[in-house]
């Protein structure tokens, strides 16, 4: 039976319909070959919670009415919880999955994306990882540089790491 991670930083069913279906489409498509184990390492990126400098730099802008670009990052609302979101996903994913025929079962990371996925692939053995991430992570020049993390863990995981992502230059819901 082959073993997959599945790394999430949003909703599963919300990630698929954004990626015209992908993501699901392609764990019916390893089901059908070879029923498998799915484990779902849902990322509470505690790094959201913060108000970036350039959120408070747009701030200052606005208040000074000053031209600002027309969607402005955000920072959750106060009292949001983030492992109780990361949890909430990981169940949704998983009962997603269960009903597509996988054993699946799930954990929470509250690590950065490559500490996580290096973390769980060292305590156990994968025969694939599946990235489902809603964002990309990294600024364009590590992108550039190839110092991102899905590079990161493309030199470790090669042809066996599975990404489903956002091209760079999209923006949600496009």
């Amino acid at each position: 039976m082959r073993r997959y991670l599945l790394v999430l930083d949003m909703d599963l069913l919300a990630l698929d319909e954004e990626l015209d279906l992908r993501p699901v489409s392609y764990l019916v498509a390893r089901h059908e070959q070879e029923p498998g184990e799915v484990v779902v390492l849902s990322l509470a990126a505690g790094q959201q919670a913060k108000v970036s400098p350039l959120e408070f730099a747009l701030s200052a802008a606005v208040s000074l009415h000053l031209p600002v670009p027309a969607r402005y990052p955000v920072a959750p609302r106060p009292g949001y919880d983030i492992n109780a979101a990361a949890e909430h996903r990981m169940n949704l994913a998983v009962r997603h999955l269960k009903t597509i025929g996988h054993q699946a079962s799930g954990l929470i990371s509250d690590e950065d994306l490559v500490r996580a996925v290096r973390a769980e692939t060292r305590a156990h053995h994968y025969d694939e990882v599946i990235l489902a991430t809603g964002r990309q992570s990294g600024g364009w020049l590590a992108r550039r540089l190839h110092l991102d993390p899905m590079h990161q863990l493309r030199r470790r995981w090669g042809q066996r790491l599975v990404i489903f992502a956002p091209s760079p230059g999209t923006k949600p819901g496009q």
